[in-house]
C-alpha cells in the first residue's frame, strides 16, 4: 500500500513540556513520509500529579512549520467527552501513541479504543517500559493498554527484552528504534566565552555538566562524590548541575557541604526553558549521566548528542548507546570509576577532541531521517496487513 495516507499521533507538543521535544522532532521527520494529524492537549493533567510542577507553558520552542502536520489541541484531562470525540473523529489510517505517563492512562485508553472500534491499527512507542520509580500501578495500566497494540517501538534492546518478559509481547511485534537527537536546541553563531561570562563561569574552568530533572535514579549523589575526587586532580574543574527538582535537594546540599566542594559546584535547580538549553551545553566540556538505574534512552543524552558533547555514562538501559568507546561506560553507583574516567578525559585535550569526533559518528545513528524511514516501514507493513 504505497500511497499517501495519514497517521494520527497521540502525544504532546509545545508549549506543553512533557514529551514535546521528542514529539516535535518526530512529527516533523515523519511528515516527510506521510500526512500527520497530531492529537495533543488543550489541558494536560494538573500539577499535583506531576512532581516537577505543571508540565506546560514553555513558549520558547520553535514552531511547527510544515503544512503536512495538522495539530488538534482539543483534549482536556478533566473532560472524558473530549477523549472520545478525538478518538472517533480522528482521520488517521492508523494511530501512533507516544506512551510514557500513568496519569494519562484514561485518555490513551479511550483514544486507542476508538481506533480499534474503527478497525484501524494502533502502534505504541513505549518511552518508559517500566516507571522510573518502578511503580506497580504504571505497570498494570501499561499491561492493560498494550492489549490494543498491533506493534510496539522501543528505544533500546533492554526495552525489547522487558516488553517480552513483563508484558508477554512477542518479539515480532517489537521494533527497536532509537530516540533521535534534539537538534532544534542548537543555536547558530553563539559565543561560548560570552555565555560562560553570563553564567559566572571562569573561561579556564573545565565544566562537567549533569543536565536534566533532579530525580532519585539520576545518580546525583554519585556525581557529587566523584567530583570530590575529580577536584583534587583537576583543580579547575566545575560541576554544573542543571534541572528541575523532583525531590528534596537537602541531602545533596548536605553532602556537598560535608565534602567541602561548595565553591566548585554550580546549580540551576529549576526548569530550563527550551530556548535556554543551549547555554548549558555550550558552556560545558563534558557531560555525565551517572544514573543508578534506567531502562530507555535519555532525552538529555539526546541533547548532548546534538551538541556533539563528550559523554561518560552508566552501564544501564540505553545509555551505553550514546558513546562509542566502552571506556566511557562506568558501573552505576561507583563514584571512583566515574571520577577516574572524568580525570582521564579532562586531563587530555586530545582525548576530548577524539570523543567529540566519536559523538559526531554516533549522531548518525540518531538521525531523524533514519528514524522516519524505519517507522514508515512499520506503518506500511500494518496498512498492507489491513488491506
Amino acid at each position: 500500500m504505497k500511497k499517501q495516507y495519514t497517521v494520527s499521533i497521540l502525544g504532546t507538543l509545545p508549549p506543553i513540556r512533557a514529551l514535546s521535544s521528542y514529539c516535535f522532532e518526530f512529527a516533523n521527520a515523519i511528515a516527510e513520509k506521510c500526512r500527520v494529524e497530531f492529537i495533543s492537549f488543550k489541558k494536560i493533567y494538573p500539577s499535583f500529579l506531576y512532581p516537577g510542577g505543571a508540565p506546560d507553558d514553555d513558549n520558547t520552542y520553535p514552531a511547527v512549520s510544515t503544512t503536512q502536520i495538522n495539530i488538534r489541541r482539543r483534549i482536556s484531562w478533566y473532560n472524558p467527552l473530549s477523549w472520545i470525540i478525538e478518538g472517533l473523529t480522528a482521520k488517521g489510517n492508523l494511530l501512533h501513541a507516544q506512551w510514557w505517563s500513568g496519569p494519562l492512562f484514561p485518555v490513551y485508553f479511550f483514544v486507542c479504543a476508538c481506533f480499534k472500534i474503527k478497525k484501524k491499527p494502533v502502534i505504541f512507542t513505549v518511552h518508559n517500559v517500566l516507571s522510573h520509580e518502578n511503580a506497580f500501578l504504571y505497570f498494570k495500566m501499561s499491561q492493560f493498554l498494550f492489549k490494543f497494540g498491533d506493534h510496539f517501538i522501543v528505544h533500546s534492546n533492554i526495552n525489547k527484552q522487558q516488553l517480552t518478559e513483563f508484558y508477554k509481547i512477542v518479539c515480532d511485534k517489537i521494533s527497536v528504534i532509537p530516540h533521535g537527537s534534539l537538534d532544534f536546541h542548537i543555536k547558530k553563531g553563539v559565543n561560548r566565552k560570552k555565555i560562560r561570562k553570563e553564567m559566572g563561569i571562569d573561561p579556564e574552568s573545565k565544566v562537567i555538566l549533569l543536565f536534566g530533572a533532579i530525580r532519585p535514579y539520576k545518580g546525583i549523589d554519585t556525581a557529587i562524590k566523584a567530583f570530590a575526587e575529580i577536584i583534587k586532580n583537576v583543580p579547575k574543574a566545575r560541576l554544573l548541575i542543571a534541572g528541575r527538582l523532583w525531590e528534596d535537594w537537602t541531602p545533596y546540599a548536605q553532602l556537598i557541604e560535608k565534602l567541602g566542594i561548595n565553591k566548585n559546584i554550580i546549580t540551576y535547580l529549576d526548569y530550563i526553558p527550551s530556548g535556554d538549553v543551549y547555554k548549558f551545553f555550550e558552556a560545558s566540556d563534558l557531560c555525565v549521566f551517572p544514573y543508578h538505574h534506567f531502562d530507555s534512552q535519555s532525552g538529555a543524552g539526546s541533547v548532548a548528542i546534538s551538541f556533539r558533547k563528550p559523554m561518560i555514562v552508566s552501564k544501564v538501559g540505553g545509555l551505553p548507546d550514546l558513546v562509542k568507546d566502552p571506556n566511557w561506560v562506568v558501573p552505576p553507583g561507583d563514584p571512583s570509576a566515574l571520577a577516574r574516567a572524568v580525570i582521564i578525559c579532562l586531563g587530555n585535550p586530545n582525548m576530548i577532541e577524539q570523543m567529540k569526533s566519536e559523538a559526531e559518528t554516533i549522531s548518525y545513528k540518531f538521525s531523524w531521517s533514519e528514524i522516519a524511514d524505519k517507522t514508515e516501514k512499520i506503518y506500511q507493513q500494518l496498512l498492507n496487513q489491513k488491506c
